[in-house]
C-alpha cells in the first residue's frame, strides 16, 4: 500500500475542501508490478462548478490547458452531460507521487451508491477502498451497495463455490461490458485485486454473508478457512429474495423484461416485485442489463475523459493501460 492513511490524505491539503474522499485501485495493493503506481482518488463535493473554480485558482496546472481556459462550468458540463458525472485530473505530480483524482457531485455519488444509476462509483466502492473524508457517512450508505453486490454475485454463481470465487465475482460486476477490458486492461486484474486484499474483502462482505446464512439463503463453512465451500439455495424463493435485494433501478429494468406483480406493504406502499420464472432466466436477465449499463457508462466516461484530459494526457493514460494489458498477456 502506498503509505499510511495520513500520507494518502496529505495531498488534500493542496485542494479545496471536499465532503468525501477515498483512495481506490492498485495503489492499495500490498505489492504491485508498478514501482510508482498512480494513486487514484474519488472526491465528492457539493457543487463541482464552485469547487473547480477554486481549484483552478490554486492548481491550474492540474487541468488540461484547454479545459482550464474554458473554465469550471464547461468542466462540470462535460463530466455530467457527456460522462457519468466524474471529472478526472490524471498525472498530477505531488512530491514523489503521481495522482489521479476524480471529482463528482455528492448527490450523484449517493445516487449511484444506492441506486446503481451509472454503476460507476458504486462499482469502485464494492471493492476495498481507503476512506479519508466522509462528512455525509457514505460508508454507512455503502452497506446497501455491498449487500446488493453480494446478491448480484450470488445470482451468477453455482450452488457451490469458494469465498474467493464470490469476491472475484463481486469484483468483476463493474467490469462486465467495460470497453477498456477488451484491449487496455490487465487480464489478471480481478485475480490480483482479490488476491492482494482478501482479508479486506472478507471484512466488507462477511456481515452480509452471515445475514444470508441466518436467512437460509446459503451455508457457510464451519471453520474460518477461506478455502472452504459455500453452498447456496438455488430455489425460486431464494432467488426472489436475492432479486429483491438488488437496487430499485436494476429491478425495474428486470421487471420490464421478465414482468412485474404488485402488492401492498403493511404501511400501504405499493411494492413492485419482479416475476422470477427461473434462476437461470433471472441471472441471465440481470447480467445482460448490468453489462449494457457498464458498457454505456464506460463509453461515456471514455469520451468525457478524452475531452477533459486533453489529447496528450489521454494518449499517455491509454498507453499505460495498454502496457499493463500487454504484460498480462505475455
Amino acid at each position: 500500500m502506498m503509505g499510511s492513511k495520513e500520507q494518502l490524505a496529505a495531498p488534500l491539503q493542496q485542494l479545496p475542501p471536499v465532503d468525501f474522499c477515498c483512495v481506490y485501485g492498485s495503489s492499495l495493493l500490498p505489492s504491485t508490478q508498478d514501482k510508482k503506481p498512480m494513486v487514484d482518488y474519488i472526491l465528492g463535493v457539493s457543487d463541482p462548478e464552485e469547487w473547480h473554480l477554486k481549484n483552478l485558482q490554486k492548481n491550474k496546472d492540474h487541468y488540461a490547458s484547454w479545459t482550464a481556459f474554458l473554465g469550471p462550468r464547461t468542466i462540470t458540463q462535460i463530466a455530467e452531460q457527456i460522462g457519468v458525472g466524474v471529472h478526472f485530473n490524471p498525472f498530477v505530480q505531488w512530491k514523489d507521487k503521481v495522482l489521479k483524482y476524480g471529482v463528482i457531485r455528492m448527490h450523484d455519488l449517493v445516487n449511484d451508491v444506492l441506486k446503481w444509476e451509472k454503476f460507476y462509483v458504486s462499482g469502485r466502492l464494492q471493492k476495498p477502498v481507503c476512506i479519508l473524508v466522509d462528512t455525509m457517512d457514505v460508508a454507512e450508505l455503502n452497506l446497501a451497495n455491498l449487500k446488493a453486490a453480494t446478491s448480484a454475485a450470488l445470482l451468477l454463481l453455482p450452488s457451490e463455490f469458494s469465498e474467493e470465487d464470490l469476491y472475484a465475482k463481486i469484483c468483476s460486476l463493474s467490469y462486465m461490458g467495460d470497453l477498456r477490458m477488451l484491449f487496455a486492461e490487465d487480464k489478471n486484474k480481478v485475480k490480483n485485486i482479490v488476491g492482494g486484499r482478501f482479508d479486506s474483502f472478507r471484512s466488507l462482505y462477511m456481515p452480509t454473508l452471515k445475514e444470508y446464512a441466518v436467512d437460509g439463503l446459503l451455508t457457510l463453512p464451519s471453520s474460518n478457512d477461506s478455502g472452504g465451500t459455500i453452498m447456496q439455495d438455488h430455489g425460486l424463493s431464494a432467488t426472489r429474495s436475492l432479486v429483491f435485494s438488488l437496487p430499485q433501478s436494476l429491478r425495474r429494468h428486470m421487471g420490464a423484461k421478465l414482468g412485474e406483480k404488485h402488492r401492498l406493504s403493511p404501511t400501504g406502499r405499493v411494492i413492485h416485485e419482479v416475476i422470477v420464472p427461473s434462476r437461470a432466466e433471472a441471472s441471465k436477465c440481470m447480467q445482460k442489463i448490468l453489462r449494457r449499463q457498464v458498457m454505456v457508462s464506460s463509453a461515456r466516461q471514455a469520451v468525457a475523459g478524452v475531452l477533459s484530459a486533453g489529447g496528450m494526457n489521454a494518449a499517455r493514460y491509454l498507453a499505460n493501460k495498454m502496457s499493463k494489458a500487454w504484460k498480462s498477456r505475455v
